[in-house]
């Protein structure tokens, strides 16, 4: 079988790096799997956070909390850690030099990697970026608060889109501002434009970054604005020098940790590169000198900024305090410069290679050095790990999906990942279920970009042996029906959870969608 049986190309045959394709909705018809609008115009129908995360405690079970309690105080000696979560745009399982790379120079995030942990089976829950960015805010499959989808039916949402994270939900941030965490979001936010949707009304203090991707550039036609810097929720600068972006990125998180040293702090640094450009951009120090193109001169570029960080909090003495976790939120789809090996695959697919990323976790004296887990390991698990870390817990007033996986960050002999099961979504149609070590690739009607590649109309139902098989070259489903009966089981728990097409799952949540939507643009043009 071919290793391109589970992967899911854009639905046309645009050039493989545009993601911003639409899911084959008609005109006028609501994209597949959204619910009804929640209107953000009108009178606020958000529950009050502080409110919610104040009565957070008592909606949980009182031995519950206790463990958790007494889990962060022995694993920090009493006082809770930092964390700074580092995400690349669009940049590869085999990019980086601990990951196989032989292209890329990353010696800060290698160094990293030899003092802390390689998480190898870690996974994103989308091959793009806007579902997998909401699943790592909120904890939940995209289907889950219906950010699987653009307003219009695209896979990312774009400029001056109606559609962004509904207020009601609770992300990371806010569960660490609860407990008395500054936050700070620096980057790439990409889950909605709109002021109702920015990150200072999604829980963190402040915000310095582009709010969308860094190839929706202004249109001729005007349709676009140019691409904005936004400072909290005002435009500075327009159009951003796209080849500034991971320094000035660099350098506002470390004046952040400076200036907040003495107290807990939460950083998101999702940067901008390699990005959704063809050619990716750099800054003058790294420009031309890779070996790799534009795409390994981002990409060093990156393992720098990362190399400051560290050095920063080394020097503040914040080292032994602060958890780091460096990722992706999907896989390369650059086939000139990215890769994905040994993975199978692009970005923007259900292949390994679109959504099994990269991850280094770091924490002196309480991750272990040089390690590597294999489990089964998601984005989502995030915000109940750090919760547990920062004494409390996730949300206890509605369904997320993230497990708290401090077991395996600490190397605990014997943990296992909490997942019975992990979920491929391509947009609204779930195509592929892991479990274990089997992948089961379900079958379907193929887009016409993958007919015209495999030259066959529907893809069979295909099983994956990942331990022994990465690549998913060989299809064993026959060797092992009693796997495939299993795995069927658990997709259909999914298909009523979550949905699958236009099937409306049991537990979806609405996204926010705002009336009127209006350009992010410099005061006064």
């Amino acid at each position: 079988m071919s290793r391109r049986q589970c992967t899911s190309s854009p639905p046309d045959e645009k050039d493989t790096t545009d993601e911003h394709e639409t899911t084959g909705a008609a005109v006028g018809q609501a994209p597949a799997g959204q619910l009804a609008e929640a209107d953000m115009s009108g009178p606020k129908l958000r529950l009050d956070r502080r409110r919610f995360l104040g009565l957070l405690a008592p909606a949980v079970a009182a031995p519950e909390l206790s463990r958790s309690l007494l889990a962060a105080k022995e694993s920090t000696s009493g006082k809770v850690p930092n964390f700074v979560i580092i995400l690349c745009d669009n940049l590869g399982y085999g990019d980086i030099g601990c990951f196989g790379s032989k292209r890329n120079r990353t010696p800060s995030i290698d160094r990293m990697a030899a003092e802390g942990m390689r998480l190898t089976s870690f996974y994103v829950t989308s091959g793009v970026c806007t579902p997998s960015r909401a699943s790592l805010m909120t904890s939940c499959y995209p289907r889950r608060n219906n950010m699987h989808a653009s307003a219009s039916g695209k896979l990312v949402l774009d400029a001056i889109d109606r559609k962004g994270l509904h207020p009601d939900e609770i992300t990371i941030a806010e569960v660490l501002k609860g407990q008395g965490y500054a936050t700070a979001c620096i980057g790439k936010w990409h889950l909605g434009d709109q002021p109702s949707f920015l990150p200072t009304r999604q829980g963190f203090d402040s915000y310095l970054g582009i709010p969308y991707s860094d190839d929706m550039v202004a249109t001729p036609d005007g349709s676009r604005p140019p691409l904005p810097l936004m400072r909290n929720e005002k435009v500075i600068e327009a159009p951003v020098d796209r080849n500034t972006l991971t320094k000035r990125y660099t350098e506002e998180t470390i004046r952040f940790i400076t200036s907040n040293r003495d107290k807990p702090f939460f950083v998101y640094l999702p940067h901008a590169m390699p990005g959704s450009t063809a050619e990716s951009f750099a800054s003058e120090t790294f420009r031309g000198k890779s070996a790799n193109g534009t795409y390994g001169d981002a990409v060093e570029e990156l393992d720098w900024s990362t190399g400051e960080i560290l050095a920063a909090l080394r020097k503040l003495g914040l080292d032994d305090r602060t958890v780091v976790v460096w990722t992706s939120d999907n896989g390369s789809p650059n086939r000139r410069y990215g890769s994905n090996a040994p993975l199978s695959g692009w970005g923007y697919t259900t292949a390994e290679g679109g959504m099994r990323v990269p991850c280094v976790m770091r924490w002196p004296r309480k991750i272990p050095t040089g390690r590597t887990c294999d489990e089964l390991t998601t984005t989502m698990d995030l915000m109940p790990t750090f919760a547990r870390l920062a004494g409390t817990n996730p949300p206890g007033d509605r369904i997320i999906d993230g497990k708290d996986i401090w077991p395996l960050m600490a190397g605990e002999v014997g943990a296992k990942s909490p997942h019975e099961a992990f979920y491929f979504y391509h947009v609204a149609d779930l195509q592929a279920v892991r479990s274990g070590k089997w992948k089961l690739c379900l079958p379907r009607v193929l887009n016409r970009r993958e007919q015209k590649e495999l030259g066959v109309e529907k893809m069979p139902m295909t099983l994956y042996d990942l331990e022994a098989d990465i690549g998913e070259t060989k299809n064993v489903a026959s060797d092992h029906p009693e796997v495939v009966k299993r795995l069927l089981a658990l997709a259909e728990k999914a298909r009523e959870d979550l949905g699958d097409g236009q099937r409306q799952g049991k537990n979806q949540r609405p996204a926010g969608f705002v009336e009127s939507p209006k350009p992010q643009i410099l005061s006064g043009e």
